[in-house]
């Protein structure tokens, strides 16, 4: 089975355990999602079936992105402005993001470490870790200088 078709069934296995079912709508997204080859957010997402013409309501789209998230299909990124950004999860696998204040560069990067650190806390406390979110802020090496 492919990733894609991987994530698609992870997707609908999702909806049926919350007892949704996978409409046109939520099909239309999850197509659109796999189209995108960049960091998007709910907004922009949402322009894009409107420039087609497309009848997905912006109220649809940002009421799926949380399933999307849990199930996998995408994950929290970095963009400009205080939105909440995402990316599908490809063949790049998981990765967090460091954001330059100055510039807005935006370096990914992956840390067995910290992923080890937060099962251990997520163990810990007996909390079941679903997704988490990376995001450092901070200046690049070019705009300190």
């Amino acid at each position: 089975m492919t990733k894609t078709k991987e994530r698609l069934e992870a997707f609908k296995e999702l909806l049926d355990r919350k007892g949704l079912k996978y409409t046109y709508e939520r099909e239309c997204i999850y197509d659109e999602v796999q189209r995108i080859d960049q960091h998007f957010d709910a907004d922009s997402l949402y322009d894009r079936f409107k420039k087609r013409g497309a009848r997905i309501a912006r109220a649809t789209v940002y009421r799926n992105l949380p399933l999307l998230l849990e199930s996998g299909v995408i994950q929290k990124s970095a963009g400009e402005g205080k939105r909440d950004f995402y990316e599908k999860t490809t063949s790049k696998g998981h990765h967090d993001h460091m954001v330059c204040l100055g510039c807005k560069r935006i370096i990914e990067f992956h840390s067995d470490e910290l992923e080890a650190l937060q099962d251990k806390l997520s163990h810990q406390y007996k909390f079941k870790l679903i997704f988490h979110d990376h995001r450092l802020f901070g200046y690049c090496e070019k705009c300190r200088a």
